[in-house]
């Protein structure tokens, strides 16, 4: 038995069943592709669903990968076990109708008896209890010792998940020797001890389960196996656990090095370490596959490891980032296997110290704030926060919910997570509410999309011409197919054996026109694409009845199609140029093209600049106006590749793709519809850029005549603002120019009378003052103050005493503020206006916070100004010694 690396592991399985006639496939993204059932891919079949459902036909027979896998449900063991990470990999070969059990069985018995060199006597097969076939080509053809073959039931060695394709399983285990047992007699294959460790597990999909529940054998039977490539590498390795396999140990001894912790001398840290290693392990590939943070979905997945890592490198006492330094470790020991990682190296770094520094700057507030709900809790004699505090901590300060509950639990404390849930899901009712709810339309039904990808798929002729003859093949409403359709029957879905029709899809919309046969007239409304590419156009019958096996005439919106074109050729120009003006780490992150307007969303980690705005949009009219050829042929994936084509971040192509180039300018993979040549885009403006999330920028723009519209709409806007200014458009700068300086004036004298209207309460706050252990004490409620003014007093009061705080709180604008100030002499006795205001914030339902010296805080509720400050003098009694 070989001591093996990780990397030599996978190489060696790959190879081994290319040998066996499998197409080797390189792992899919993270990011499950038309599969809403996965937030990310759990398990090395999941990307291969379609091929066993029979919705896509696969490549070949026999496919072999190594997928990458992010498994989240015990996020909150990772770390407190050596056993539990979120990100592993997952070797698989699998046989869409192909071979069955005796191959999958002799080659995998092959594979760990000679090519990894395992000795039989270690090695343990478990097969479903009923499974004699099984059990039959194990002993009699592969030759295993019956005595190392366990029968197990359908909770272990079968699989199913509700009704259609199942079967029974073989699983492999090790034995790893009776070190590393339970110390029971009866320790056996099936134990929780660590003794017999399953490494592979061959599942035969040999029936169809029915709704009656019965198990019916399938013509061809499918073969899907499993084997953690972490978990063999621990084998191999002769380690304990993922941790101390090479490749993820290399991660931890970085970890080590940048913190000052060494593994195993405290189990407190290890915890730590394990954390951060499995999770910058996890967020390096998220974010390599395009995931991009955020607040919801797989973003929020990505926000959240982050964060609990960087929690981690804090309880190690690192208070800067540095989870983007450890990214490097990750990328050099996965470099062979995922290139992919060192092209996006510089944007993946860049995202994880974009987060790790705004995690910074509210982690300190947050945990704070939990400081102070936990000391409440600790006062009063309780356990858990509410859920409406845990949700402001998660809604304020970006605290994930988890974070909260880890940090509770360090105190023997827990939150009402259902009160919480109610908190979340009020927020996104409320967000539902704001965007507006839209009704399904029949043919968005999943069961009608399946009908319809399942017809052969229509020839798409509209790269060439806007208009040609079909035959109806499918027409459908109300959820079904149907033989025919009138105006009647309303919004209505058309399938052709070929069309010129664009289906919606990278980014752009689809086309609209008419569609006529002998006895009627349908207009398009929309076109989209469905299941398998199936181009599917939804119309209304204006008259007449059209039918399944009807001929008809199409014809495309051609002054549409040209505006929608000029803006997609527009999108390949602004890449290449962002991309020359900000570097090679700007990388598609979506687009949007209509007719009226161009979306681009883009990785970058700062707003542009005016001047980097004006020269990418100078790059692109200069190419406009180059009048560059564009040509577009398809041609094999590598061919495309050699000649530097751009692909969307993330997206999977065939081995055959569509290839746009503009003169030497700019080469991208895109299958949507481009003009002839740069010039026909006239120009390019561009009207916007902004954040569209963490570390994605927008871009929008128009171009051709909706640039002259757009012209002329602020021409006429200019024109109304001189009339309002009564000037002309070239005397408005000025006369806005005097227009200011006159609201200055009147603004200083406001600000004057406010001081003069505050300064005649001064006398009562001062008769109100009293004395805390030497030092004078100053309160009081200032109505209609705005801040300046209220510090400005306190600035005053510190000038006249010596040893003095100052307490003032006003009501200005609709908001409550507590403004505190203390002298140095005061500040020495104990004073602390930051935890002050902390303290007493809430009786104005609000928070804040500030340095000893100085601090304010912000609320809502006027009328708790009274208890406010009351509640002051109580803190500086204990404050002040």
């Amino acid at each position: 038995m070989q001591k093996l690396g990780l990397n030599e592991i996978r190489e060696k399985y790959l190879s081994f069943f290319e040998s066996k006639g499998h197409l080797r496939l390189p792992s899919f993204s993270l990011v499950p592709e038309n599969d809403k059932s996965l937030l990310l891919i759990n398990a090395g079949m999941a990307p291969l669903k379609p091929y066993f459902k029979g919705e896509l036909e696969p490549p070949r027979s026999r496919v072999t990968t190594c997928q990458k896998c992010i498994r989240t449900p015990d996020i909150e063991r990772v770390g407190k076990t050596a056993r539990h990470g979120t990100y592993f990999e997952m070797l698989g070969n699998f046989s869409f109708g192909d071979y069955f059990k005796h191959e999958a069985t002799a080659w995998a018995w092959e594979f760990v008896t000679k090519v990894l060199e395992l000795p039989t006597d270690k090695l343990w097969i478990t097969i479903y209890e009923d499974d004699d076939e099984a059990f039959d080509i194990w002993t009699k053809e592969v030759g295993v010792d019956p005595e190392h073959i366990v029968r197990m039931g359908k909770e272990d060695n079968f699989w199913e998940i509700g009704t259609g394709p199942c079967g029974p399983c073989s699983e492999l285990y090790f034995d790893r020797g009776v070190e590393h047992g339970c110390g029971s007699p009866d320790c056996k294959v099936g134990c929780e001890c660590d003794r017999f460790v399953e490494f592979w597990n061959l599942v035969f999909t040999q029936f169809d389960k029915d709704e009656a529940g019965n198990y019916n054998r399938l013509s061809h039977p499918n073969i899907d196996t499993g084997m953690g490539l972490e978990r063999i590498a621990c084998i191999m390795q002769g380690v304990n656990n993922l941790f101390e396999v090479d490749t993820v140990r290399n991660i931890m001894l970085k970890i080590s090095e940048i913190t000052g912790a060494t593994y195993g001398a405290d189990e407190k840290n290890d915890v730590s370490l394990r954390v951060i290693t499995d999770h910058i392990r996890s967020t390096t590939f998220m974010i390599g596959d395009g995931v991009q943070i955020s607040n919801e979905g797989r973003g929020y997945v990505l926000r959240r490891l982050l964060r609990h890592a960087a929690r981690h490198g804090k309880l190690l006492g690192v208070n800067e980032p540095f989870l983007y330094k450890v990214c490097d470790t990750v990328i050099e020991e996965n470099k062979n296997a995922y290139p992919e990682l060192v092209e996006k190296q510089a944007y993946i770094k860049k995202v994880i110290e974009l987060e790790e520094i705004r995690f910074n700057e509210t982690i300190n507030d947050g945990l704070n704030i939990l400081a102070g709900y936990i000391a409440e809790l600790q006062k009063n004699d309780e356990v858990q926060l509410s859920g409406e505090k845990a949700f402001k901590l998660y809604d304020t300060f970006g605290f994930p919910l988890d974070l909260t509950l880890e940090i509770l639990e360090e105190k023997s404390m827990n939150v009402n997570v259902e009160e919480y849930e109610e908190c979340m899901q009020a927020q996104k009712k409320k967000a539902r509410e704001g965007r507006g709810e839209t009704d399904d339309a029949g043919w968005e039904k999943d069961e009608f999309k399946k009908k319809i990808t399942d017809l052969d798929k229509a020839e798409f002729v509209g790269y060439d011409a806007l208009y040609g003859a079909a035959t109806v093949k499918a027409i459908g409403y109300d959820g079904d197919l149907k033989n025919m359709a009138t105006s009647d029957n309303g919004s209505v879905a058309v399938v052709l054996d070929k069309t010129p029709f664009y289906g919606e899809g990278g980014g752009q919309v689809g086309d609209k026109g008419t569609i006529k046969s002998e006895g009627a007239t349908l207009k398009v409304t929309d076109t989209k694409k469905v299941g398998n590419g199936q181009i599917m156009h939804i119309c209304t019958v204006e008259s007449g009845m059209i039918s399944v096996g009807d001929s008809v005439e199409c014809q495309v919106c051609q002054c549409r199609r040209n505006a929608i074109a000029r803006n997609h050729s527009a999108t390949h120009l602004l890449q290449k140029a962002l991309k020359t003006v900000l570097g090679d780490h700007v990388q598609q992150a979506g687009s949007y093209v209509d007719a009226e307007r161009l979306r681009f969303d883009f990785s970058h980690f700062e707003a542009l600049s005016k001047d980097q705005i004006a020269e990418v949009e100078k790059m692109v009219n200069n190419e406009i106006y180059n009048a560059l050829n564009v040509e577009c042929k398809e041609m094999p994936i590598d061919e495309a590749r050699a000649l530097g084509a751009m692909a969307l971040f993330g997206e999977k192509y065939g081995d055959v793709v569509r290839v746009v180039k503009m003169g030497d300018y700019s080469v991208e993979l895109c299958g949507g519809t481009h003009v002839c040549n740069t010039s026909n885009i006239g120009i390019m403006k561009i009207v916007s850029e902004t954040s569209a999330a963490a570390g994605v920028r927008r871009i929008e723009a128009i171009t051709g005549l909706n640039v002259l519209d757009a012209y002329n709409e602020k021409e006429e806007t200019i024109a109304k603002a001189s009339a309002m200014l009564k000037s002309t458009p070239a005397d408005m700068l000025s006369k806005l120019s005097a227009l200011q300086n006159e609201v200055k004036a009147m603004q200083k004298e406001i600000e004057a009378m406010k001081s003069k209207l505050a300064s005649g309460g001064i006398d009562d706050i001062k008769k109100n003052a009293i004395t805390i252990g030497g030092t004078t004490v100053l309160t009081g409620a200032l109505k209609g103050a705005d801040v300046n003014t209220v510090r400005k007093m306190n600035d005053s009061f510190k000038d006249e005493y010596t040893d003095v705080v100052c307490v003032m709180a006003t009501e200005f604008g609709g908001k409550v503020m507590l403004i505190t100030a203390a002298d140095k002499a005061a500040v020495g006795k104990g004073a602390h206006c930051g935890m002050l205001v902390k303290a007493i914030a809430s009786h104005v339902g609000g928070s804040g916070g500030g340095k000893p010296e100085s601090a304010q805080a912000g609320g809502s509720d006027a009328s708790g100004i009274d208890a406010a400050l009351a509640a002051a003098i109580e803190v500086l009694k204990e404050q002040i010694k």
